[in-house]
């Protein structure tokens, strides 16, 4: 077998061009790959070692004194029922928040496929307009709204209803708290099932419809199975979301009251503000392990049959 070369490039000049562009894409690489070193790798590894010792805001002057444990702090997180409880919590965030989310989000992507052209890149805008409102102001006017002289209650009151306190309320807070991680990433459920409904071919709808389907038989067997890919992206996300939730709950309840609305990532921080370092890194890894056993069991649910 003979190889070619062009005239007048020499084995050695492709191999010197080769190597230049070689160096040019680490260079442009580099930064990336520092960033990443310094503000992902280097600390998760750092806080993987953390987990597996007794490490404490006090220690920071006598790193000597810091004794290895091994996974007594796994142990202690499962041993603690607030922990327990918290985990629970985060569990109702992601059964309520996911497919309410989704469930909004795909209605509106159906609409704005569907029946809304002219407006549809304004109603885009306003749908996807509170994922990038900022969510502390957000928190603040959320708070006014469901205290006990707020806007909700005097909706209510104007109808003749005497309403609560929804934020110092046990059983209500919860559903506040899941309301405004649905309001705030509704949109991004929309953008994503939009772009899948566009991405389906019109040709198949025509058919379908000279076959006699209608639309409700349209939705069942052609936009839902074709969607099952990005209905798989949605679903991910949205968990990932729901299972890390902080800034809900701290914002508005900071996980009150009496705990009923606090998730794990609020317990991790409220035990690294205690200087619990060692327990906080081992809550973390907790929460990464839900994070992949859920994605896992989605991806085995939802994957495209072939």
């Amino acid at each position: 077998m003979t190889t070619t070369t062009l005239p007048g490039v020499s084995r050695g000049t492709r191999h010197s061009r080769g190597s230049r562009r070689t160096v040019a894409a680490w260079l442009f690489l580099a930064p990336f790959a520092l960033l990443f070193l310094l503000f992902t790798a280097i600390p998760t590894v750092a806080a993987l070692g953390f987990s597996l010792t007794d490490l404490r805001g006090a220690d920071l002057r006598h790193p000597l004194a810091v004794d290895f444990t091994g996974l007594e702090n796994y142990l202690r997180l499962f041993q603690d029922d607030t922990f327990v409880r918290d985990i629970l919590n985060t569990s109702v965030f992601v059964a309520f928040g996911v497919p309410l989310t989704m469930g909004i989000g795909f209605a509106l992507a159906l609409a704005l496929n569907s029946g809304i052209r002219r407006l549809g890149g304004m109603f885009r805008s306003v749908f996807f307009a509170p994922v990038v409102t900022n969510i502390v102001a957000v928190a603040l006017i959320w708070q006014y709204a469901f205290n006990a002289n707020g806007t909700v209650n005097k909706v209510l009151g104007g109808v003749g209803l005497a309403g609560p306190n929804w934020l110092d309320d046990q059983h209500l807070a919860m559903p506040v708290v899941i309301l405004l991680g649905v309001w705030r990433n509704f949109g991004t459920a929309m953008v994503l099932f939009l772009a899948g409904l566009q991405a389906i071919p019109q040709d198949v709808y025509e058919a379908a419809a000279l076959d006699g389907a209608g639309r409700w038989r349209q939705l069942r067997h052609i936009t839902l199975p074709l969607l099952t890919p990005t209905t798989l992206l949605v679903s991910v996300l949205l968990s990932v979301f729901y299972l890390q939730v902080f800034d809900e709950p701290y914002l508005l309840t900071d996980g009150g009251p009496l705990g009923s609305t606090e998730s794990v990532a609020l317990y991790t921080y409220h035990q690294f503000g205690a200087g619990q370092f060692g327990l906080s890194s081992a809550a973390s890894f907790v929460t990464l392990a839900l994070v992949m056993l859920v994605s896992l069991v989605q991806f085995r649910l939802l994957r495209p049959r072939a």
